[in-house]
């Protein structure tokens, strides 16, 4: 049986998820639900093999060890630590992270 780990959005992704959530909803109510929820999917598929996913670009200026998950034009940016993922942020593709 391949090691669960658990899930954790921190308060910024749990923000930057509602923000998606209302720019997408002023279009469309429905598309915002289902691309939400295919997002939040995908983010808590992470719980069996977080690793899959490739480290981020900017790790070489903030000497992290991010990864990223992408989802059509928006990136889940994550850390496993032990048997923990935490998701940091959730941003468009064409946005830097900024710590």
């Amino acid at each position: 049986m391949p090691k669960k780990f658990k899930i954790h959005l921190t308060r910024k992704a749990q923000d930057d998820l509602e923000h998606i959530f209302s720019y997408i909803a002023s279009d469309n109510i429905n598309n915002a639900k289902k691309f939400i929820l295919e997002l939040e999917e995908k983010i808590y598929s992470l719980d069996t093999s977080p690793e899959r996913s490739p480290y981020i670009p900017e790790n070489i200026f903030f000497g992290t060890n991010y990864r990223h998950l992408i989802h059509k034009k928006y990136r889940a940016i994550y850390k496993i630590n032990n048997d923990s993922v935490y998701i940091l942020r959730v941003l468009h593709g064409s946005k830097l992270l900024e710590l």
